[in-house]
């Protein structure tokens, strides 16, 4: 029986026989292990091994080559030995240029062979870190370079090449990591190798199991479990993990896994990526009752798989200081799925930044269901026209995210969550339904009533014991528009002063209020305010006494 190949393989396949193209460039979890059925055998390998024990078994003449190792024979050294004596070459090259060339010339050689009638050699050749030999770049790359494009490029398109049978591979991490030209040749078939997904993974720990079985702990026996768990890691960081397990002498569990994961693959992702996990729930959350029933409504539809009411996307506005990062991660340890907050993945090098784009598109997909958190999403996600000061990074960040966020089958998959202040500078178009269905406003305290209920909760938190009764003393020094941010910062003062005086906290609070000042200027509080009751989705968001206050509020405040 023939074993099952990667549906990413499947369809490599399809295109090479159907005679569609001859030229791969393979992108995405290039790096990885990769299972190898060999007969009743399973192994783990990379993937060149993959390409050379699976897909080209039929090829007369396999050859490799990359910058590090150069041209070299994986299979038919005769058959390539008798091009190369007549060659009268000693040493094949290892630079690109050169290389290349020689490959080029091989290639035609071959394919002169079969216009002749005569008997040629089926080539395969696997270009490996493809983006050291033709490396993106903008207008200014060296004539070697741009010549090295060109063969590569023509590989693929020229007829006296592709009649004959070729097929060439390039591996890259990301398709910008390469050229342009490369990139968007028509004549070339783009294949996504995606992170193993938990059939993959279980698949790895049959194979590894028996190895490691002092190590597997609660897992041991429920494999399944365990490749559940490490959705989203890599086969190679998996067996690391449980090489070094075994190596400390210590057993998994599901609380060590959790952090074991955690930071496996925030290292994988170079800091670009990082997981909220807190203990913390919604009912953490002072006020706000109507965002958190709506909120917990969407959670429970997403556990009953009940996905056609779900939303593709949150945007959380209101002014500075009001608890959108803090109601993300209560959402985080209510939800019960991974959250994922992007951090700095823009970069100084051409195709960088979107690079690092594709890398965590890729996590996201392999982690099944999650969330993915934008905190400032207004400096974040970039804009369609963002002019040429920044060579238009910020333009294809726009484009890439506003595509992964719009793509309708990861609906239920990947909830994204936006965070600002400044909802009005996020891209219309970014935050439309189908992309954000719902608007969430935060808004601060709106009478002094509600601002001590706010200071006693976070009062309660530090053992602090503020009387019901002493509102009505306080009521004329309670800040107007005070937000949680503001509010904690007030109480951990009220604690620090009852400490350091040994007064009651009720004695410092009175103090406090009586030096405090707003840390956020009122006018530019109040533009704020503005923006996120415009933005609302939903006006039972929006306290009525707001509404009445902001109703026909045109709101030309600061820019801020």
């Amino acid at each position: 029986m023939s074993p099952v190949l990667p549906s990413w393989a499947d369809e490599l396949v399809s295109l090479y026989e159907s005679g569609a193209v001859s030229q791969f460039l393979l992108y995405g979890n290039v790096n990885d292990r990769i299972l190898i059925p060999r007969g009743d055998d399973t192994a783990l390998g990379s993937l060149t091994d993959f390409l050379v024990h699976m897909l080209l078994t039929p090829f007369d003449v396999i050859l490799t080559y990359d910058v590090g190792n150069g041209i070299r024979v994986v299979k038919g050294d005769s058959l390539f030995a008798a091009w190369h004596r007549l060659e009268r070459e000693t040493d094949l090259p290892k630079s690109p240029r050169p290389a290349v060339e020689a490959l080029t010339r091989y290639f035609r050689y071959t394919a002169a062979l079969s216009a002749l009638g005569k008997e040629a050699p089926q080539v395969a050749c696997i270009v490996d870190a493809a983006s050291l030999v033709v490396p993106p770049g903008e207008g200014g790359l060296s004539q070697d370079v741009n010549s090295t494009v060109l063969l590569v490029r023509e590989w693929a398109r020229d007829l006296q090449l592709t009649r004959h049978a070729l097929a060439t591979f390039l591996l890259a991490e990301n398709v910008n990591d390469v050229h342009p030209l490369i990139a968007t040749n028509s004549y070339a078939g783009k294949i996504r190798v995606p992170l193993p997904d938990a059939t993959a993974l279980e698949q790895a720990f049959h194979l590894l199991g028996p190895r490691y079985a002092d190590t597997l702990g609660e897992f041991e026996g429920n494999v399944a479990g365990l490749a559940h768990q490490l959705a989203g890691a890599t086969l190679a960081s998996a067996e690391q993990l449980l090489k070094t397990t075994r190596h400390r002498r210590e057993t998994l569990t599901r609380e060590r896994l959790v952090r074991l994961k955690r930071a496996m693959v925030e290292s994988e992702h170079e800091g670009l990526i990082g997981f909220i996990e807190t203990s913390r729930t919604l009912d953490d959350i002072h006020g706000h009752e109507t965002v958190k029933e709506w909120v917990r409504q969407d959670i429970a539809l997403w556990k009953a798989n009940d996905l056609r009411a779900l939303p593709m996307g949150y945007l959380l506005c209101g002014p500075v200081g009001t608890g959108k990062t803090f109601l993300v991660e209560c959402l985080a340890g209510e939800a019960g799925v991974p959250v994922v907050k992007l951090k700095n993945f823009r970069d100084k090098w051409v195709g960088s930044t979107e690079g690092n784009l594709e890398k965590i598109f890729r996590l996201l997909h392999a982690l099944g269901r999650c969330i993915v958190f934008v905190d400032e999403a207004d400096q974040a996600l970039g804009r369609r026209d963002a002019g040429g000061g920044d060579s238009n990074v910020s333009g294809r960040v726009y484009s890439m995210i506003a595509e992964e966020m719009s793509d309708t089958d990861n609906r239920g998959k990947i909830l994204w969550i936006l965070a600002s202040s400044r909802p009005d500078r996020i891209e219309v178009d970014l935050k439309r339904p189908g992309r954000i269905d719902v608007k969430i406003p935060l808004f601060p305290t709106l009478t002094p009533a509600e601002g001590f209920q706010l200071l006693r909760a976070l009062a309660r938190r530090l053992d602090l014991d503020l009387p019901e009764e002493c509102f009505a003393e306080l009521e004329g020094q309670i800040p107007e528009l005070l937000t949680p941010g503001a509010a904690e910062a007030l109480a951990v003062k009220v604690y620090r002063l009852s400490r350091t005086r040994s007064i009651s906290a009720l004695d410092a609070l009175r103090e406090c209020l009586g030096s405090y000042q707003l840390p956020v200027p009122a006018e530019v509080m109040e533009f704020q305010i503005g923006l996120a009751v415009r933005e609302a989705t939903d006006l039972d968001f929006v306290p009525r006494e707001l509404r009445e206050r902001m109703h026909g509020s045109r709101d030309a405040g600061p820019e801020t």
